[in-house]
């Protein structure tokens, strides 16, 4: 019997993208049982667009929330939550989390499922996500043993194991998931063979260059990210595109965490972890 899973996609004002996401499951040779999208007070076609979908595939459900409470990072955790809630069928074997502006292969869960077959110690996975700005597909350096939450797919035991989604309002919730599911003994794994695209800048809604960096390194801040680790990640950051400022904002938005010694929402035990992997990384790398 094939494997059964079940998606849930947030979105908000998505018009752009989301039908590319839509035809992109919707030809998977494995077709999710549900996917629930949860539409956050979206103003725009969005919802116009899902509802077509959901008239001619049975495994498509529409959330449309109101009244939501304050909108931050922490939002998307929120929705994603709502969806989970939301799902009717109940007995999937893996469940993934997908953005409204990812695009894939007909084989891209049949390929990732495959790997969990192979790996019974393997809880979380996920495609590399190449983004495609300008007409280019640009691939970011990231550790293959973390997995974007814009494709995160979870082996059902493993995400039952996180008891709920931890959202804060910097974001990085996908990060989170990562370092919980290793507390747990499962493994995480990015397929760097098995790549999506990813449609749009990451981190868009925050506006120009300079503040969409200077907010990932309030991020990092807020995961707890050392010090030494995050030096040499903005080094090395400040190598890619955009070449100086992206490193240097990120920076920035760090240190300007650790001077206004900004308060920290998440365990201490997450961020002891966070720093064990990030330190052993680092003296891999030197």
């Amino acid at each position: 019997m094939k494997p059964s899973y079940v998606l849930i996609t947030p979105v908000r004002n998505e018009e752009s993208t989301i039908g590319t996401t839509l035809e992109s499951v919707v030809r998977q040779t494995i077709p999710p049982v549900e996917w629930v999208i949860v539409s956050d007070e979206s103003t725009d076609r969005t919802d116009e667009i899902v509802q077509d979908y959901v008239a001619k595939y049975p495994f498509i459900h529409l959330l449309r929330l109101t009244r939501r409470p304050h909108r931050s990072f922490s939002s998307v955790v929120f929705a994603t939550e709502a969806g989970i809630n939301a799902l009717s069928y109940k007995d999937y074997d893996f469940i993934g989390f997908l953005d409204a502006d990812i695009r894939f292969t007909e084989a891209y869960y049949a390929d990732i499922m495959e790997q969990f077959a192979s790996n019974i110690k393997l809880g979380l996975a996920g495609g590399l996500v190449v983004d495609c700005v300008g007409g280019r597909r640009v691939v970011n350096k990231q550790s293959l043993g973390d997995v974007a939450g814009a494709v995160q797919f979870f082996r059902r035991a493993c995400f039952d194991s996180l008891g709920g989604l931890i959202g804060i309002p910097e974001g990085g919730w996908d990060a989170i998931t990562c370092v919980q599911a290793r507390m747990h003994g499962f493994s995480t794994q990015t397929f760097p063979e098995i790549q999506v695209d990813h449609l749009k800048p990451r981190n868009a809604a925050e506006g120009n260059i300079a503040r969409r960096f200077f907010q990932l390194g309030v991020r990092d801040y807020a995961l707890g990210n050392h010090p030494l680790f995050e030096t040499g990640k903005c080094a090395y950051r400040c190598l890619e595109q955009p070449y100086i400022i992206g490193g240097t904002m990120r920076f920035i938005g760090y240190l300007w965490c650790c001077i206004t010694q900004r308060k920290r929402m998440l365990s201490p035990e997450i961020i002891m972890e966070i720093r064990r992997g990030q330190l052993a990384r680092l003296f891999s790398f030197l």
